[in-house]
């Protein structure tokens, strides 16, 4: 296998608009998925924060598909040749609200392509940055960051954790379990078998379970804000993924207030360890 660097660095600034109708179905779904008590959700809700995720989704045609179930690389994001792909994090600015029924538009660009050596060989970092606009009113700014590593040798060590804060003014445990994953797969459309394949994500990347996205974690995070707070508004949200979290032990997600407008918020593993952190500040 060889990183190009130099070639995968030329699908910097390269864009690419989207189109699609805040529907409200999807939002009711993921209420049911986050098992949630929330009251009829119609034409004119608000999209709480980050539920934006349920649109703009990627319909790549079967035949497209690669065997970890993502879509074959290139197109739009560079063909990094390396068979992991995780979802690092993003930061995000709410702009303006986004509500059921609006058109909404996305354009997105590849802000950075950069690599560096790892514990484990080397990784490649994609930048992508979205505008979202509802109605031609931009709503949200979002940087996302991807990253590419190859596969663990066998016998290899899962690197050590971070331990997580012990001071949580909120803390909520989730039981994940395949019915969850696959939910929220379904709502996201997206086919990657490290979600829902025990055999294939076991067997063959060597994980010892089933894998929470990256993405529900950040909502589930959001969603223990807005129990607590149900009247907050988020400015502003960042997030970063630290260790993977699997469906064979449940964890938790935490939070307290760091100042008057700001919060802090992590998600926990069965061993203590810092999952994910993020931070949010209030309108």
């Amino acid at each position: 296998m060889t990183l190009d660097l130099t070639h995968l660095r030329t699908w910097i600034d390269r864009t690419e608009t989207v189109h699609d109708v805040a529907t409200a179905v999807p939002l009711r779904a993921l209420s049911a998925t986050l098992d949630r008590e929330d009251p009829a959700i119609d034409i004119g809700a608000e999209v709480p924060p980050c539920w934006h995720w349920m649109y703009f989704l990627p319909l790549h045609r079967q035949s497209e598909l690669g065997p970890d179930g993502h879509a074959r690389r290139g197109g739009f994001l560079p063909p990094v040749p390396l068979p992991r792909r995780m979802w690092a994090g993003s930061r995000l600015e709410f702009l303006a609200p986004l509500r059921a029924g609006q058109a909404i538009r996305r354009t997105s660009r590849i802000a950075d392509v950069r690599m560096k050596e790892g514990r484990t060989g080397p990784l490649v970092f994609v930048h992508v940055h979205h505008d979202i606009h509802a109605e031609d009113r931009h709503a949200i700014h979002e940087e996302h960051d991807i990253v590419y590593r190859d596969l663990a040798s066998p016998g290899e060590p899962a690197p050590a954790g971070v331990p997580a804060p012990q001071d949580a003014l909120w803390r909520r445990e989730i039981r994940p379990d395949d019915v969850l994953l696959f939910r929220y797969s379904a709502l996201t459309f997206n086919g990657h078998r490290i979600h829902y394949d025990r055999r294939y994500v076991t067997e063959v990347e060597g994980y010892p379970g089933l894998i929470v996205h990256g993405p529900l974690i950040a909502t589930l995070l959001l969603d223990l804000l807005r129990r607590e707070l149900p009247s907050a508004q988020v400015r502003r949200f960042a997030f970063k993924a630290m260790k993977p979290l699997f469906d064979i032990a449940p964890f938790s997600v935490c939070g307290r207030m760091a100042g008057d407008k700001t919060v802090q918020l992590w998600a926990v593993t069965p061993e203590g360890h810092l999952a994910m952190e993020a931070s949010v500040e209030l309108a």
